[in-house]
């Protein structure tokens, strides 16, 4: 009976630290798949063909996905045409590498959001993965 009262106590201590994470203040890259052969990195001015999945740094859910649609993305980067986040953390990648952004609020929709799916000051996560340069 300790054994499982000790476990639902772990478990909820988990559920309440995860609940408590803090938004982040500046944007995070981490790369969740590198690529051994990369003869061009990504610069501004390029155009780039982009799969994505996009998520809320507070609860998890999903507000879109290109590989959903089975349709990636096109866009220049460095251009503005994407949220800051994007133009920042997408720099310097390789074709086939895969990255996830955490992007602070200001970086990406800020105080106004994009109702309804990502509310006002909304921290987000993307999982990218460029196809194209």
């Amino acid at each position: 009976m300790r054994a499982v009262s000790a476990a639902a106590l772990v478990l909820g201590l988990a559920a309440v630290a995860t609940a408590l994470k803090e938004p982040p203040t500046s944007l995070q890259i981490g790369v969740l798949k590198r690529v051994d052969d990369c003869p061009r990195r990504s610069t501004n001015g390029d155009k780039l063909t982009m799969h994505y999945r996009g998520t809320l740094f507070s609860d998890g859910s999903q507000f879109d996905a290109s590989y959903d649609r089975g349709e990636p993305l096109d866009f220049t980067l460095g251009k503005g045409k994407v949220i800051k986040g994007w133009d920042q953390g997408l720099l310097g990648m390789c074709v086939g590498e895969k990255r996830q952004l955490t992007i602070p609020s200001d970086l990406g929709y800020g105080a106004k959001g994009a109702p309804p799916a990502i509310p006002p000051n909304a921290a987000l996560v993307f999982e990218t993965e460029l196809i194209a340069i």
